[in-house]
């Protein structure tokens, strides 16, 4: 080994320890190192079947994945990355299975042939529960983090934790998360978001970071200003560690170490392990492209020949570490015929699994129970909210400035902490990723997270977590994990918000499939739909308009009704006529159809006015799932349709919807559906007279109506 090289993979000194003694754990490493490292020479071998889909393989990584599986139990929760398939193997998968899903195959027992290699989803018993993850560029940090901030709920709460109770655990191990991590991953912001949330709340994970020097063809040098575990110092209650990556026994130790250390509850840990990169970056980035010298100084840190020594100088004949390495040969090859006569997926299914079955699929309760007052919509959200709280010990409501004093905002959180704690009501730092990210990892340990944005327009900083981890995760997953996550949202424009606190982001919201998306327009359906949501095993975003909250703005006065019992629940996806038309009217053929929701039904109540009898008002209140049959049927009844939104018109929801109505119902229609919105530009104005010409308003949408009416 060269200087150079030596000092590019520092590590700690080996010292005496049970693992270096303790020879059936070195040679199950020394096997398995084995079988890892014929699968990724077979697949180069056979690169031309194998190389179909992108993969990964953990060739140079292999010692410090091993020596992590080797102190996982199946009460704990691991989150893998793309070049963890000797991890895999360490915790007892075949061969066969990955190379499943390296094929793509219909008993891909993670994905079905739908996600790539390397990427597994497994709620198995004997093995730790692996959650949906998308390609691990950082974001896995989150859903990770989240998971063991659920574990860390559950024990601090007194509740007996959901997968002890599913594996029948005898209790002895506390569980712990692992996130298993590159170092390139490090510099993403949303990594730093979890790091924050581990050290804050002392949550029971381990980070476990594999640095190999790598990115794609960028080098460490290029791509940080310091490594993961210099990083880690400025984290303080964080425990690190530097283990030598490329060794098993100086992984194992500084793994046990850290394992030790968070099981004992002291809190979270981060191990930077440095490895050789032996293999391609992908199979479709070939390391011949751009490594040049550095590879042949990789190639002299390989693991295996480095295990292999350790065993012979131990005593270990070399003919059984022969023997290990044929049966590893043999089990390689066999594994692989095996799995390229297995069946493809069938076609049939490509559209299974994109939601849970819905919880809720029809209206219960008392919606106007006898008696009762009337109750704003900001009221019926904290109402529907303390309902839940109290009946589900599994919930906690999370976000920026809900816990406390404060109660949030618009006060739809108010006195909940007082009454709950602050482990079930807390405030999050300014960290949107975070807020919707962990709930991914929350779901998969089996908490019930309720999470807020504080307005609509700072989503933004969330979506990533929102497309790839939440939607994705039922559908990749074959519905083995799908997200329950309630994500309520302050949205809407009125009384001089401004350009960052007035924003509508539906139509952004329904480009992305795998979650819900309600919008209702009055505090009964609040507090009905906020349940659903709840229940629903799904993501669900609900958007919550804030001029609605209090029924401050003229015309708004019917969001205010009488609040429904506890326990009252609406299916998500079926909307309601807000405003029926006059039987005679519509027999005479003078009638129109609104499609609209949120302030939209208001806008078109005060419009109708001038139109007696002559407009019915359809509140779509979920956009996602929609209640198309309810739209076609109305479009049917009265021929003319206005589509009403206040977002910008261009390229939105509601253009999309005009068009939909116009393809199933054309031959219903007596004029062209019109639709109306906002103006198309980026953002509100502050000056309130400058947010009225931008916004819809009653009277504007009068004016459209005539034009509908008359057609």
């Amino acid at each position: 080994m060269t200087a150079e090289t030596a000092a590019s993979f520092p590590a700690e000194a080996p010292a005496a320890s049970p693992a270096s003694q303790n020879l059936t754990l070195l040679r199950r490493a020394y096997g398995l190192m084995l079988t890892a490292a014929e699968m990724a020479a077979l697949y180069e071998d056979q690169k031309a079947t194998a190389s179909r889909y992108v993969h990964a393989t953990a060739r140079g990584h292999e010692a410090i994945q091993l020596a992590a599986a080797f102190q996982l139990t199946e009460t704990d929760f691991a989150a893998p990355y793309y070049r963890d398939d000797a991890l895999l193997l360490g915790l007892g998968l075949r061969p066969y299975e990955l190379m499943l899903q390296l094929l793509a195959k219909a008993d891909d027992p993670f994905s079905g042939g739908r996600t790539y290699y390397g990427h597994p989803s497994l709620r198995r018993p004997g093995v730790p529960v692996i959650p949906h993850q998308s390609s691990a560029t950082g974001m896995q940090a989150i859903p990770a983090t989240g998971a063991a901030h659920a574990i860390a709920y559950f024990e601090r709460q007194g509740l007996a934790q959901p997968r002890a109770a599913e594996v029948k655990a005898d209790g002895t191990e506390a569980p712990v998360v692992l996130c298993s991590i590159g170092d390139g991953a490090m510099t993403e912001g949303e990594v730093s978001e979890a790091l924050q949330m581990a050290i804050l709340h002392q949550l029971p994970i381990v980070y476990l970071v594999q640095d190999n020097d790598w990115g794609i063809s960028a080098t460490g040098q290029e791509m940080r200003a310091m490594d993961a575990y210099e990083f880690a110092a400025g984290f303080p209650g964080l425990y690190r560690l530097r283990v030598d990556g490329a060794d098993f026994e100086s992984s194992y130790r500084g793994l046990e170490a850290a394992f030790a250390h968070v099981r004992s509850r002291k809190g979270p840990a981060l191990v930077h392990a440095k490895c050789p990169l032996l293999g391609h970056h992908t199979s479709g980035v070939r390391r011949e492209w751009y490594r040049g010298d550095n590879l042949g100084h990789h190639q002299q840190l390989d693991p295996l020949p480095k295990l292999e020594q350790r065993l012979l100088e131990l005593g270990v004949p070399a003919a059984e570490l022969e023997q290990l390495a044929a049966d590893a040969r043999r089990t390689v090859q066999a594994d692989w015929q095996q799995a390229l006569a297995a069946p493809n997926p069938d076609p049939a299914t490509f559209a299974e699994h994109e939601f849970a079955p819905a919880a809720v699929t029809a209206e219960a309760g008392e919606r106007s129970p006898a008696g009762a007052d009337k109750a704003l919509m900001v009221d019926a959200a904290l109402h529907a909210v303390d309902d839940i709280l109290r009946e589900f010990p599994e919930a906690l409501f999370y976000g920026q400035d809900v816990g406390g004093e404060l109660g949030g905002v618009f006060r739809e959180a108010a006195l909940l902490a007082k009454k709950y704690g602050d482990s079930r009501v807390f405030n999050t730092p300014i960290q949107e990723a975070y807020i919707v990210g962990s709930t991914a990892g929350m779901s998969a340990v089996g908490a019930k997270p309720i999470v807020e944005i504080q307005f609509a327009d700072y989503i933004w900083p969330a979506l990533n977590q929102l497309v790839e981890e939440l939607s994705k995760s039922c559908y990749l997953t074959m519905g083995k994990f799908p997200v329950q996550s309630l994500i309520r949202v302050p949205i809407g424009a009125y009384g001089g918000g401004g350009p960052y606190h007035s924003g509508s982001i539906e139509s952004t919201l329904l480009t992305i499939r795998g979650i819900k998306v309600v919008y209702p327009s009055n505090a009964a359906d609040m507090k009905g739909l906020m349940r659903a949501a709840f229940l629903d095993p799904n993501p669900v975003v609900m958007l919550e308009h804030k001029g609605l909250y209090w029924s401050k703005v003229p015309g708004t006065e019917d969001a205010k009704t009488v609040e429904p019992a506890a326990g009252y629940v609406i299916p998500l996806g079926k909307a309601a006529v807000a405003q029926e038309a006059d039987l005679e009217q519509l027999r005479r053929g003078n009638t129109c159809l609104v499609v609209t929701y949120g302030m939209g039904v208001y806008w078109a109540k005060a419009a109708s006015k001038d139109y007696p009898g002559q407009v019915e008002i359809l509140d779509l209140r979920t956009l996602n799932p929609l209640d198309f049959d309810a739209v076609a049927t109305a479009t049917r009844r009265h021929g003319k349709v206005l589509v009403l939104t206040e977002e910008p018109l261009l390229n939105s929801f509601a253009e999309s919807l005009a068009g939909r109505i116009q393809r199933h119902c054309f031959e219903a229609l007596d004029a062209p559906v019109f639709t109306y919105g906002a103006a198309n530009l980026p953002a509100i104005a502050l000056n309130v007279e400058l947010e009225k010409q931008m916004l819809p308003s009653a009277a504007k949408v009068a004016g459209v109506l005539g034009e509908l009416l008359s057609y």
